[in-house]
């Protein structure tokens, strides 16, 4: 029996809260009046309660891009290429815009997640522990017949990273059209956080959309490989934040000295791009400041695991950031700080992230 257009109407609602009248009329080829008719319909039969409005305090921080099922092997001992190595192995929920989410959750604000999944065991698992988590997962893409992304990280004995493999292809259907079905819900986030495993085009979207609606907009980078994927036109970026790796593709050379991180970070924010935050690893990690670079050394810690570790980081800058902080140097302390927790924790996105976690400074500020 076919699906009458009431139904495919109800099913959009239920996948986006946000949705405008006209987006499902443009995507059921419907009348405005005939989808307000449908809207009264389900409103009487009690199936709908109303329209999704979000109040000012109440506003999320929005995450969009990767939600993947993390692998990670750690062998028993130090690691020997090209023969069998005995480990252990483990599963995880993952990917930088989820892990970012999750944080952002655990440190007590409203968060929401734009993401794709598939239909299998581990896409419906990943949802639910997001839900779970105090995470929104309405506005997320799901699809028929289609694996849920994978990330398998290979460590070594130490816990630091050696080798990792990313299966992220369903990523490329976040679509500008899909994001654009997704408009409410974007525009009605306190900030807007976004990863570069999203297409070229929708990153210049989301860059556009801020430039229009004000909503400020974070870019995480992802990979060197990826950094192709960030638009030559930044303007409408409140933050990038990238490694010095990431950063040394983006200027197309090596970057040895401070000097010339500075130099590139100023050839970034000429591209219109207000702040950068270049992460260092163990060491520490640069952010501009008006017309300079400022350095903040990492806490020193002992490592279990490096995995998560830099999306605590950008979670805690861009939860200090959503409060309405200005002081970036603030915003990397409380980074460094909830990196450094994780780096201490054998999950992706420590136990200890709490809202009493900042509870001190944010009095301060």
């Amino acid at each position: 029996m076919s699906i009458t257009k009431k139904e495919q109407l109800y099913e959009l609602i239920r996948n986006n809260p946000f949705i405008s009248q006209q987006e499902m009329a443009d995507q059921l080829g419907l009348s405005r009046s005939a989808v307000a008719g449908h809207v009264a319909g389900l409103i009487r039969e009690r199936r709908l309660l109303g329209r999704a409005y979000v109040l000012p305090d109440e506003r999320p921080v929005l995450c969009i891009g990767a939600a993947n099922l993390d692998r990670k092997l750690r062998p028993h001992a130090p690691l020997q290429m090209a023969t069998s190595n005995p480990a252990s192995a483990e599963e995880t929920f993952g990917g930088v815009a989820r892990n970012i989410a999750e944080n952002v959750a655990r440190l007590g604000m409203p968060c929401a997640l734009i993401t794709a999944l598939g239909s299998d065991a581990a896409g419906q698992a990943l949802r639910s522990y997001a839900e779970a988590a105090g995470v929104d997962m309405t506005g997320t893409l799901r699809l028929p017949s289609t694996h849920t992304g994978t990330y398998t990280a290979v460590l070594d004995a130490g816990g630091e990273l050696v080798v990792a493999l990313a299966d992220m292809g369903l990523y490329e259907q976040l679509t500008p059209e899909f994001m654009a079905s997704r408009r409410p819900q974007r525009h009605g986030a306190s900030l807007v956080v976004a990863d570069l495993n999203l297409p070229q085009d929708t990153v210049a979207l989301l860059l556009a959309d801020a430039r229009e609606n004000g909503v400020p907009l974070v870019l995480v980078a992802v990979s060197q490989p990826k950094m192709a994927r960030l638009p030559e036109d930044l303007r409408g970026l409140r933050l990038l934040i990238l490694n010095r790796g990431e950063l040394e593709t983006r200027a197309g050379r090596a970057l040895p000295t401070e000097a010339d991180v500075r130099e590139a970070c100023r050839a970034v924010q000429a591209q219109g791009a207000q702040d950068i935050i270049v992460t260092c690893g163990a060491a520490g990690v640069y952010h501009t400041i008006p017309g300079d670079l400022q350095w903040l050394p990492a806490h020193d810690v002992d490592v279990v695991d490096v995995t998560g570790a830099g999306d605590a980081f950008s979670a805690a800058v861009c939860w200090t950031l959503a409060q309405g902080g200005a002081d970036l140097t603030l915003a990397c302390e409380r980074g460094l700080h909830a990196a450094s927790l994780t780096l201490q924790s054998r999950q992706t996105v420590s136990p200890a992230l709490n809202p009493a976690l900042f509870a001190t400074a944010t009095e301060q500020d």
